[in-house]
């Protein structure tokens, strides 16, 4: 993979990473929780945003790699739970709306996608923008759907395991959650040491491709 097309690739991810914060920051000041606001973090400025490790050096080790999957994350915003109104409804609300903002960025590309295989031919810029345009709306498309797939997986303290926590009694869900500071160390394991045939890269892969089909891509 060209340097270019990696850092490409690197942004969009960051941007894609930092408008899920911001949803779960304007979601949770909604629902009476103005933390994010008040820490500065309902901002697109990636210097509130970036973490190091989750940001750039996570993903940027997957595409040198060549691993057919891209993630990341940035910075989780804070939330104050005590401030929200309904408990954990609300965490899993504000934690769901994160996901679902890529979710809805994969799908207005995925739409742009398919104006583009529609008209383009027939412009005098078609070709530009079949060599340049089209690929960056995939890499938008396919890096959106992945952060969405990844942070539903409901290992703490991923976005998953704060909605999955909802069918659990508070007790058991405390528990659970409390993985959390452990969480990323077990999803790098999964990612490093497939278990009994089980590889959390193959399954991102498979959920990507199972995606890009309902989208028609």
């Amino acid at each position: 993979m060209g340097i270019m097309l990696g850092l490409i690739m690197l942004v969009i991810l960051i941007f894609s990473a930092i408008l899920h914060e911001v949803a779960h920051g304007l979601v949770a000041e909604r629902l009476g929780d103005p933390t994010a606001r008040l820490s500065g973090r309902l901002t697109l400025d990636p210097r509130k945003h970036i973490d190091p490790f989750m940001s750039i050096l996570l993903p940027l080790v997957l595409i040198l790699s060549g691993s057919p999957v891209i993630f990341g994350a940035a910075k989780p915003v804070p939330i104050d739970p005590f401030n929200l109104r309904d408990g954990r409804k609300d965490i899993a609300l504000v934690s769901l709306v994160g996901p679902l903002t890529n979710v809805v960025i994969a799908i207005l590309s995925a739409v742009i996608l398919k104006v583009l295989r529609l008209y383009a031919p027939g412009l005098e810029t078609g070709a530009f923008i079949f060599l340049y345009v089209y690929p960056i709306l995939l890499m938008i498309t396919q890096i959106n759907l992945l952060l969405a797939i990844f942070n539903l997986i409901p290992i703490p303290p991923l976005d998953g395991s704060k909605i999955f926590s909802l069918i659990l009694p508070e007790r058991e869900a405390a528990t659970y959650l409390s993985l959390g500071s452990i969480g990323f160390i077990i999803i790098f394991f999964l990612l490093v040491f497939p278990i009994g045939g089980f590889s959390l890269e193959g399954l991102l892969f498979n959920l990507l491709s199972f995606s890009e089909r309902l989208l028609g891509l």
